[in-house]
């Protein structure tokens, strides 16, 4: 996790505006850095940079309140829609916009259907993508006229994922690459029984009762 700024007890109501840019690309992090810092229409933002899911998790746990989330959809711990999911759910006050390479149709759809505030294009000319963070950090939403249909079957995968924990989360994204009990216990530094707890309740709250129903679950929400 890269944080660039010095964070204090508490920002001032009329405080500037404070985005945190999750995306683990450090170049698309400058270039987006830049562009707001040469933009009429977003002045004196303070940027925080995140480059995994349980970096953004931790910074939010600790009481960071950012204005708007930049969200890239395939950085590390994100599972595609699986991570906005549960920040909705975990950190509902939080605006969410999705950054992605891949602006298909059904992707933004998909996007506002599990209640992101926008997706943004990483194809975006710089003067398109400062007017879609402003628009954002004024509280409205940005699809591109885009209106999602839904899907029931994904709004229930949805629903139950983002009633897991932030550490549940982090405990269920290893699951769905494969990891076993003691090695998510090594990776997060715990004893393996709390993993074992970690994961009952886990499929608890998926309605599942083997791993492979919780990686088949989270493919729903991949793409």
């Amino acid at each position: 996790m890269t944080v660039m700024m010095t964070l204090p007890d508490s920002l001032p109501v009329n405080s500037m505006p404070l985005l945190l840019l999750a995306d683990d690309h450090p170049l698309f992090r400058a270039a987006l850095k830049q562009t707001l810092v040469q933009s009429n229409l977003v002045i004196d933002a303070e940027c925080v940079e995140c480059e995994s899911l349980s970096s953004v998790q931790k910074l939010l746990e600790d009481g960071l309140e950012p204005d708007l989330i930049l969200l890239d959809l395939h950085m590390p711990g994100t599972l595609g829609f699986a991570g906005l999911a549960s920040l909705r759910g975990c950190f509902p006050e939080t605006p969410v916009a999705i950054v992605s390479g891949d602006d298909s149709m059904a992707r933004v759809m998909r996007a506002e259907q599990l209640g992101a505030s926008g997706f943004i294009s990483k194809s975006l000319a710089p003067a398109e993508l400062a007017l879609a963070i402003s628009r954002l950090l004024a509280g409205d939403l940005w699809f591109d006229k885009v209106s999602a249909q839904d899907s029931p079957e994904v709004d229930e995968v949805a629903e139950r994922i983002a009633n897991l924990t932030p550490h549940q989360f982090r405990v269920f994204s290893m699951l769905c690459e494969g990891l076993l009990n003691k090695q998510i216990a090594f990776e997060l530094d715990i004893a393996e029984p709390t993993v074992k707890s970690h994961v009952t309740a886990i499929m608890r709250k998926l309605g599942v009762r083997k791993r492979t129903e919780v990686i088949l679950l989270a493919q729903k929400l991949a793409n």
